[in-house]
């Protein structure tokens, strides 16, 4: 998916038990808990070939919280403890997604030079490396298509824009995420 090179990533074990220490099992969420949509999210990564560091990156995806799940499991402040669990480049990628600000992001994402908000900041990110955005966009598509499979009042209210915006990203998107998007969300 991405011709970064990488260090190899740690196990998804220890993030699975820092997860559950942070009450991730004891989050209700679509289709279960939590943690179980983590479980999955990081699972379809894996099965559109997505690099040890982004699935990793999508079992701890909401750790920060994020524009549509505002409940934070650790704050920014500790983003330490998380790095040390997944590893530098997959807690980037964490923080990248968590910080998006979508309403001001996603309208022109796939514009060259467009700005990303970052909700944290407020400020408007600089250049970024095109392999951050190919991440950001595989990550949404696992996360909004895990909700979509498991909730059809989700899919009936979102499904439509969600195929415009997954349609937008393109060739952010791996070819196995684009036939997911399509298949998924094509009822919407």
């Amino acid at each position: 998916m991405d011709d970064r090179a990488t260090a190899p990533a740690p196990a998804p074990t220890q993030a699975t038990e820092l997860l559950r220490r942070l009450g991730a099992a004891d989050v209700p969420h679509p289709g279960g808990t939590l943690l179980a949509h983590l479980g999955r999210v990081r699972d379809q990564l894996a099965e559109w070939g997505a690099r040890p560091a982004l699935r990793l990156a999508g079992l701890c995806h909401a750790v920060y919280g994020t524009d549509g799940f505002p409940s934070a499991l650790l704050p920014l402040d500790r983003r330490a403890e998380l790095r040390s669990v997944i590893g530098a480049e997959a807690e980037e990628i964490v923080y990248f997604y968590a910080s998006c600000d979508r309403a001001a992001t996603y309208p022109a994402l796939t514009d060259p030079g467009a700005p990303f908000r970052d909700r944290f900041t407020g400020r408007d990110a600089g250049p970024q490396d095109p392999g951050i955005f190919r991440d950001f966009a595989e990550l949404t598509a696992a996360n909004e298509l895990d909700l979509a499979r498991r909730d059809r009042a989700f899919r009936a209210e979102h499904g439509s824009g969600l195929l415009e915006l997954f349609t937008r990203f393109g060739a952010l998107l791996s070819e196995p995420a684009r036939r997911d998007c399509r298949a998924v969300l094509a009822d919407a």
